[in-house]
């Protein structure tokens, strides 16, 4: 494989593969808020909230980690400037206290905290102002859960960077999937090893806290109850069980892909179940989940960091791909597996981070595990079969139309829907 594309590759991974406690849109607000507070010394009298729909859409639902089951925009904001270490990113929450959090809730009783929704374009856009007596700070993250771009104090800017369209600014139209399969086949793991360790060990400590059944609809021990043991069923039980866990308030961290905690789970705890029971290697599973990370994070690109569309579908894509892989597959029958699969669930919508989003994952790992048995008994969808093209890179690329541009509007209505308007 070419050195610098070889060098890009690595770059992407890094940049996207990174831990996070809690689902990453009220992280974000929360890391906003703490960036904020570091330049305020003085006791706050108001909190301004602005947002994209988008962040509002997925922040609504969902509980913010170690606040005590506390929920909301609201929250989010309050937790980070209250107890948000501003140096640990997208772990911003993860160290607050017992007293910390009846200091949050406090904090939300006593400061007025209004919640707006931001003009412009940007799906993702996080503007935070914090008031005192005689000082304003303003921060802003837009575009992606780390890109921290603007903070003022008093109108005047003390931290500017430019607003970069992927994480780490790193150009993601590099991405085929012949090229991720190269790479996957070539590369020196000890150049991700330490990555994909932490991935594999964040993501199956959660996995296994949420078949506790202990959190949201319990979806992923409801599907080991239900459909048994099987290798099939246990890779879409551990990926909803990440999902119930995280999204209802459990404090361990994950390692997430396309800026989503749900897809990093999604596209590598089905990879592990199986390495598992087909007692592959080591480094075959470091291998496959190079292709289901790198494939989630293909199909990602086109469609954008937040849509109608459910990321969770890419990242059960790429899980398949990452399985097929696993049974020894290449570009062959990796490309036809994602054709597949594409066909088969493209088109979910997205309407927030919430309890169902783990049902969703386990549609998105099943609909990836059928593409890929679909082509091992010869079976595949055609060109002209819907929103299906001629080979796996024009199917992607039909695919980010779809949710970029045909489903904008049902994105829009879906925003109205949930807040009642």
């Amino acid at each position: 494989m070419d050195k610098l594309l070889y060098e890009t590759y690595l770059k992407i991974l890094h940049s996207e593969l990174i831990p996070a406690m809690g689902c990453t849109e009220p992280i974000a607000i929360a890391m906003t808020s703490a960036k904020a507070k570091e330049y305020m010394d003085e006791d706050i009298t108001s909190v301004s909230v602005c947002v994209s729909a988008n962040i509002i859409k997925n922040v609504k639902s969902v509980m913010v980690p170690n606040t005590g089951g506390l929920r909301g925009i609201e929250s989010a904001a309050a937790a980070g400037i209250v107890a948000g270490n501003p140096n640990k990113e997208l772990e911003v929450l993860a160290d607050i206290t017992p007293q910390q959090q009846a200091q949050i809730s406090q904090f939300i009783k006593n400061t007025p905290i209004s919640v707006s929704e931001a003009e412009g374009s940007r799906v993702l856009d996080i503007g935070i102002t914090i008031k005192g007596k005689t000082k304003t700070v303003f921060a802003r993250t837009a575009q992606h859960h780390t890109g921290l771009c603007l903070i003022q104090v008093n109108g005047t800017t003390v931290y500017e960077k430019p607003i970069e369209e992927n994480a780490g600014d790193i150009d993601h139209s590099v991405l085929t999937i012949a090229d991720i399969i190269d790479f996957a086949d070539t590369a020196n793991i000890d150049d991700v090893k330490e990555l994909l360790d932490r991935q594999i060990n964040y993501n199956t400590a959660i996995a296994q806290e949420g078949l506790t059944g202990k959190y949201g609809a319990a979806i992923g021990r409801t599907l080991l109850m239900s459909y048994g043991n099987t290798v099939h069923n246990r890779a879409k039980a551990w990926a909803a069980a990440g999902s119930d866990a995280r999204m209802n308030g459990c404090e361990l961290p994950v390692v997430i892909n396309s800026g989503s905690g749900n897809q990093g789970m999604t596209a590598s705890l089905p990879v592990i179940v199986y390495a598992k029971e087909l007692g592959v290697s080591q480094d075959l599973l470091y291998r496959a989940l190079l292709v289901s990370n790198l494939t989630t994070i293909h199909l990602k690109t086109g469609i954008g960091c937040l849509s109608a569309y459910c990321g969770a579908i890419s990242a059960g894509c790429g899980a398949g791909a990452g399985v097929m892989y696993l049974h020894g597959g290449k570009l062959n029958e990796i490309a036809h597996t994602l054709v597949n699969a594409l066909a088969i669930n493209s088109g979910v919508v997205c309407d927030g981070a919430k309890a169902s989003c783990a049902a969703k994952i386990a549609s998105a790992v099943e609909s990836g595990l059928l593409g890929m048995q679909m082509y091992m008994h010869g079976k595949e969808f055609y060109k002209g079969d819907g929103i299906v093209a001629g080979g796996v890179e024009a199917t992607i690329k039909n695919v980010g139309r779809l949710a970029q541009s045909g489903m904008a509007e049902t994105d829009k209505e879906i925003i109205r829907i949930m807040l009642k308007k």
